[in-house]
């Protein structure tokens, strides 16, 4: 009787590891295609290494969408943004810095603050570009999103140029200078992948 009821208790823990196992979620296989149509697209980047590079890991969400590659790519440089801004505003409170330094600082946190806010309302822009009804409803969204982003990175160049001149020459130059170089290429092809997005329609 208790090897019964042990032999009993033992099919029922089996086959609730096996239920368990079966439902639980499989990782997912990054799809080739996907990352073909991510590297073929990044082609029409100005930086391309970069564009595969950044997106590649996002394959499985992106598959061969160009509004969702477009969308990914703004994603990223929001978070890009957010990174260099707090990393700018953590030098500004170096006592060493003389008073240009604080000042491009300063302005260089607001230029980032408002590509950030630009970067964010362009991924809205690229939403609605997906649900848009008709044609003229599409391209409103669309140029939207370009104005948002092309402004966005011309914020990247006004906080680099706050740096510009030998007088400005030094650690904290550099050290901003590499951050928004990288959040400039960033934007630059978040807007080129925009811009092929919009040529898809």
């Amino acid at each position: 009787m208790a090897q019964q009821i042990f032999y009993t208790l033992f099919l029922f823990l089996l086959s609730t590891t096996m239920l368990t196992a079966s439902s639980a979620p499989v990782a997912p296989i990054t799809s080739k295609r996907a990352i073909n149509f991510i590297q073929a697209s990044c082609k029409a980047t100005t930086y391309p290494t970069v564009c595969v590079n950044t997106l590649t890991g996002y394959a499985n969400s992106i598959q061969t969408s160009p509004r969702r590659l477009a969308e990914t790519a703004l994603n990223v440089t929001v978070t890009q943004a957010q990174s260099t801004k707090v990393f700018v505003w953590r030098l500004g409170r170096f006592k060493t810095l003389n008073k240009r330094e604080i000042q491009a600082v300063k302005d260089c946190i607001e230029e980032i603050h408002d590509a950030v806010d630009r970067l964010t309302k362009s991924i809205h822009e690229v939403k609605m570009c997906g649900s848009a009804k008709g044609r003229d409803q599409f391209w409103f969204h669309m140029s939207n999103a370009q104005t948002w982003t092309s402004a966005a990175l011309t914020n990247a160049n006004t906080c680099s140029d706050g740096f510009a001149g030998r007088v400005m020459d030094g650690r904290i130059k550099n050290s901003v200078r590499a951050r928004i170089l990288n959040l400039g290429r960033g934007t630059s092809n978040a807007l080129a992948l925009i811009n092929a997005f919009a040529k898809k329609y």
